[in-house]
C-alpha cells in the first residue's frame, strides 16, 4: 500500500491528484478544503467509489426482483451468521447511556443549542435534516472542525453561544451511499456524498476526537444489504490505518430505515462489529422504503399518514425484531423520532402534543429500547422523564425479554385504515413546502407542529405514487368516495398550489422556490415508475 498523506505532510507529491473543489466559494473554506484533505477525499472515491456504484446496481436488481413478486427475507447465505454465537465489540464509555438523543442539522446555532439541550447524544446530520448546498455543507465541517478543537461558538446582534462544561456526545450523520457531491470530483466525476462527508470529517478531527474520548461516531443512513454495511467497514478500516488511529476506534449507529436491510439486522451487526454500537429505528423512512419496495403489489397499498403508527402491523414487527436482535448481539436498540415542536400559543394543543410524545417513548422503553430521538430541546426532558422510570440503568441490553420470534410475514404485514380527501391534500401540500424550503437551503423544517425532513417528502409524494398506480378510493369530503385517478390528483394540487400562493402572494411564491418544488413533486409522484429518491432531481437544480 502506498503511504498516504496525513495532516502532518506539508508537500503534495507531483504524482498523486488531489480532488477537485468546482464551486466559486470554495476558497471561503480553506480551512477544510486543504490540499491534503483533498487528497485524502481522493484517495478515499478511487479506493471504495468503484464498489459503491457496483452496490448500488445491486439496489436496482433487487428492486426489479420485488417489483416481480420476490418478496423481502432473511438471507440464506448467511445463515450461519443468524445461528452462531457473537456480540459486537464493547461499546465505549461515551455511548453507553443513549436514553435520548437530539437530531439537527449541522448549522452551527442549532448544534450549539442541541449539544447543551440535556441529551446524553446529538446526531449532527449532513444527510436529511440538512439541505445539502455548499454552503451548508462546508460550513458543517467547519463547525465539526471548531467542535473537536473546543472553538464552537457563535455571537450574533443579539445573543452569544457556547457550550456549557457538559454537552451531548455527538455523532455525525454523512450522506447517503446513493447521493454523489457535485462540487467536488475526483477524475473529472462527482464523488461520493458519503466518502466526502465522512473523509473531510476524519481527516480534520478523528485523532483528535479518539484522543478525547469524544468519538469519532457516526450514523450510516440508508443501508440496504450487509453488503453495504460491509464496505462501511471497509472504509473504516482504511481510514484507522491512515490516519494513524487505532483499529476499532471508529463506532457507528446504523439506521435501519429500508425495508430490505431490515430482514439483515444481524448481517449488518456482524459485518460491523467491530465497528458499530447498535441499530435505530428510522421509521420515516422505514414507512417510505417499505411503500417503495413493495410498489407494485396492491395488497400493500397503506393508508394516510396520520394512521400508519408504530404500534402495529409491520412497523410494531420491526421495531420488535431490532430490540431482540439488538440485545441478543449485545448492541444497542434505539428508537425512533419524536417530530413534534412546541405549539405557540396554544397550550392545550401542547399538552396534547407533550402527551403523544409520552405515550410513544412508553412505549418504546417498555418493548425494550435503549433509548429514543426527539427533535426539539423541549422535548428532551419529556423522554428523559419516561426512560428514567422505565430504565433506570444505563441500558437494558441485559433484559432478555421472553417474546414470540417476529415472522417475516409479520415484517411486511400492511396497516389497516383509510384514506381521505384531507390525507391526500396533506400530503400534496407539506411535501411542496418542504421541497421548497430544501430548494431555499433549509433541511430542517417546521411545518404544522412538526418538526420534518426529507423523508416527510418522500412519504407525502410516495403515497400518492402508490395510491394512483393501485387506484385506491380516496373518503371525499362530500361523503362520497372516488378514486384516487392522475386526474383527481391534479385537481387537488391545482387546488392546493392556488392555496399556497395565496396565502404566500406571489412574490414570496416565486421567490420561495415553490413552483420548482410542485414541479418535483408531480414528477417523483406521477411518473410511470416510482423514482428512487426526490432529492436526486432535487439536487440537480438546488444551487441552480
Amino acid at each position: 500500500m502506498n503511504k498516504m498523506v496525513t495532516q502532518t505532510d506539508t508537500k503534495i507529491p507531483r504524482h498523486r491528484v488531489l480532488a477537485k473543489v468546482k464551486h466559486d466559494n470554495a476558497g471561503a473554506y480553506s480551512d477544510v478544503l486543504t490540499p491534503d484533505a483533498l487528497l485524502f477525499l481522493a484517495d478515499l472515491e478511487r479506493r471504495f467509489g468503484p464498489q459503491r456504484k457496483i452496490l448500488l446496481e445491486n439496489r436496482r436488481l433487487q428492486q426489479e426482483r420485488f417489483d416481480d413478486g420476490e418478496m423481502p427475507t432473511q438471507p440464506l447465505e448467511t445463515q450461519h451468521v443468524r445461528n452462531s454465537v457473537w456480540e459486537v465489540a464493547p461499546c465505549p464509555p461515551a455511548l453507553q447511556d443513549r436514553r435520548v438523543e437530539i437530531t439537527g442539522p449541522v448549522d452551527r446555532k442549532m448544534m450549539i443549542n442541541a449539544l447543551n439541550s440535556g441529551a446524553k447524544m446529538f446526531m449532527a446530520d449532513f444527510e436529511d435534516a440538512s439541505s445539502p448546498t455548499f454552503d451548508n455543507i462546508m460550513s458543517g465541517q467547519v463547525n465539526m472542525r471548531d467542535y473537536a478543537r473546543d472553538a464552537l461558538t457563535l455571537t450574533t446582534e443579539k445573543k452569544s453561544y457556547a457550550l456549557k462544561d457538559e454537552t451531548a456526545t455527538m455523532l455525525v450523520r454523512p450522506r447517503g451511499w446513493h447521493l454523489e457531491e457535485n462540487n467536488i470530483t475526483v477524475d473529472g466525476n462527482p464523488m461520493s456524498a458519503s466518502l466526502c462527508d465522512f473523509g473531510l470529517h476524519i481527516f480534520h478531527n478523528g485523532k483528535m476526537l479518539a484522543e478525547s474520548g469524544k468519538g469519532p461516531f457516526y450514523y450510516l443512513p440508508k443501508i440496504e444489504s450487509y453488503q453495504e454495511a460491509r464496505l462501511w467497514n471497509d472504509v473504516f478500516n482504511f481510514t484507522q490505518a491512515v490516519l494513524d488511529i487505532p483499529n476499532g476506534t471508529i463506532k457507528s449507529t446504523v439506521l435501519i430505515e429500508t425495508l430490505p436491510a431490515a430482514f439483515q439486522m444481524e448481517e449488518i451487526l456482524y459485518v460491523l462489529r467491530n465497528h458499530i454500537t447498535g441499530l435505530n429505528c428510522g421509521r420515516w423512512d422505514y414507512i417510505f422504503s417499505y411503500i417503495k419496495t413493495l410498489r407494485n403489489h396492491a395488497e400493500f397499498v397503506l393508508p394516510e399518514r396520520a394512521q400508519v403508527g408504530m404500534d402495529r402491523g409491520f412497523l410494531n414487527a420491526y421495531a420488535s425484531r431490532l430490540v431482540e436482535v439488538c440485545h441478543k448481539r449485545r448492541a444497542h436498540a434505539m428508537g425512533g423520532m419524536a417530530a413534534q415542536i412546541p405549539v405557540k400559543n396554544d397550550e392545550a394543543a401542547n399538552v396534547a402534543a407533550f402527551a403523544k410524545v409520552r405515550g410513544d417513548k412508553l412505549r418504546e422503553a417498555k418493548i425494550g429500547h435503549d433509548g429514543t430521538w426527539v427533535a426539539h430541546p423541549d422535548l428532551v426532558p419529556v423522554a428523559m422523564e419516561v426512560f428514567d422510570a422505565v430504565m433506570p440503568s444505563k441500558h437494558q441490553i441485559h433484559k432478555k425479554r421472553q417474546s414470540p420470534r417476529v415472522t417475516d410475514a409479520a415484517m411486511i404485514t400492511p396497516h389497516t385504515g383509510t384514506i381521505t380527501e384531507a390525507g391526500v391534500r396533506t400530503n400534496i401540500e407539506v411535501g411542496i413546502r418542504y421541497i421548497a424550503a430544501w430548494l431555499c437551503g433549509r433541511g430542517a423544517v417546521p411545518i404544522h407542529n412538526l418538526m420534518e425532513d426529507a423523508a416527510t417528502a418522500e412519504i407525502s409524494r410516495a403515497q400518492i405514487w402508490q395510491w394512483i398506480r393501485h387506484g385506491a378510493s380516496v373518503e371525499m369530503e362530500g361523503g362520497f368516495k372516488e378514486v384516487l385517478t392522475p386526474r383527481l390528483y391534479e385537481r387537488l394540487f391545482n387546488e392546493e398550489i392556488k392555496a399556497l400562493a395565496s396565502e404566500l402572494g406571489a412574490d414570496d411564491f416565486a421567490k420561495g422556490r415553490f413552483p420548482e418544488a410542485a414541479d418535483i413533486f408531480t414528477q417523483t409522484a406521477t411518473a410511470d415508475t416510482l423514482p428512487d429518491f426526490l432529492t436526486i432531481p432535487a439536487y440537480a437544480i438546488l444551487e441552480a
